[in-house]
């Protein structure tokens, strides 16, 4: 189990070398929901995303005999260039097991930063089976996506932050693919907002989270398909999904559709690019199917790499 004493000491050993992400806010969203919004934009995180502070609590503590034999992990991109970029600083081997249909944007990202790619066809193995492999044939350190109390506590020092800024919250929505920021996340906030509602969302072809959150079971999707490629993951983990069956009070899943009006919105008001999986948390309340007013929200915006062009396709059929 991860406590908050794990997340506040995550955060004093990567301060030094990760972004403290600006908290954003908008008027115009205010009074169109009737509620304060309060936008942690994990975004403008060194290599785009909310993961490198979990990869940098990790990479930090590894023995030197760990160092020096070099790490393995296995992502459809952030977590892998997350990796990459804190093992390139840290002077820490990276090879990354990736999906062969992973965006070629962060494909390219996680070779620019040092990491060996390694492609794997969905359809014919496991990332984990192939990782456990390649890690036992080279005497490589595991460090997964999210299954390790120290991702789970570097990733909960986002929401740390924005409370600590801002103050406490009614309610906090949570974007969910296999439970490390959201686990993280709701440590965070109920030592700092004990009072404060925890929201996780997923997309609806990747709804495992929800389902194993109303069946009280670790359930799995297999492969699912939706354009917030950061959520593909066929299940959350034992220590995640323990985490969030403790702390987090609800689980809700959104469509694609959502998520390509969720990148327009974030690029129209807040001048920003957010990826499609980023655009979960918001999902809901653009959507209309959260009712906030009243309410001090906080949404955390996990991400924005994503190819413009990409963008630009699912603008001109969204």
């Amino acid at each position: 189990m991860v406590n908050f004493s794990d997340i506040e000491a995550a955060h004093d050993r990567i301060s030094s070398f990760v972004h403290r992400t600006p908290v954003r806010t908008s008027r115009r969203w205010n009074e169109e929901f009737g509620a304060e919004l309060f936008f942690k934009c994990e975004n403008f995180q060194v290599t785009g995303s909310f993961k490198y502070r979990g990869a940098t609590n990790a990479i930090l503590q590894l023995t030197t005999s760990e160092r020096e034999r070099g790490v393995l992990t296995f992502s459809s991109g952030n977590h892998a260039q997350a990796l990459a970029r804190a093992g390139e600083v840290h002077g820490v081997a990276v090879t990354v097991v990736m999906p062969d249909d992973a965006p070629a944007l962060k494909i390219a990202a996680t070779k620019g930063y040092g990491g060996e790619v390694i492609l794997y066809d969905r359809d014919e193995t496991t990332r984990e089976s192939l990782g456990a492999k390649l890690a036992e044939e080279r005497g490589l350190t595991v460090i997964p996506p999210y299954d390790h109390p120290w991702i789970v506590a570097g990733q909960g020092t986002a929401v740390k932050e924005l409370i600590e800024e801002v103050g406490e919250l009614d309610e906090l929505f949570v974007c969910a693919g296999g439970g490390g920021l959201l686990s993280g996340s709701s440590i965070s906030a109920r030592a700092l907002s004990p009072h404060c509602a925890v929201i996780g969302v997923e997309p609806d072809a990747g709804d495992d989270i929800c389902r194993s959150f109303r069946s009280g079971v670790l359930e799995s999707v297999k492969d699912p398909v939706t354009i917030a490629d950061g959520a593909r993951t066929p299940s959350a983990s034992e220590l995640t999904f323990s985490i969030i069956q403790e702390i987090v009070n609800e689980m809700l899943s959104v469509p694609d559709d959502w998520l390509i009006m969720g990148t327009k919105r974030y690029a129209e008001t807040l001048k920003m690019i957010v990826e499609p999986t980023g655009c979960l948390s918001f999902a809901p309340i653009l959507g209309g199917t959260r009712d906030i007013r009243g309410k001090r929200v906080g949404i955390v915006v996990t991400g924005g790499n994503v190819d413009l062009a990409r963008l630009a396709e699912f603008w001109s059929i969204g």
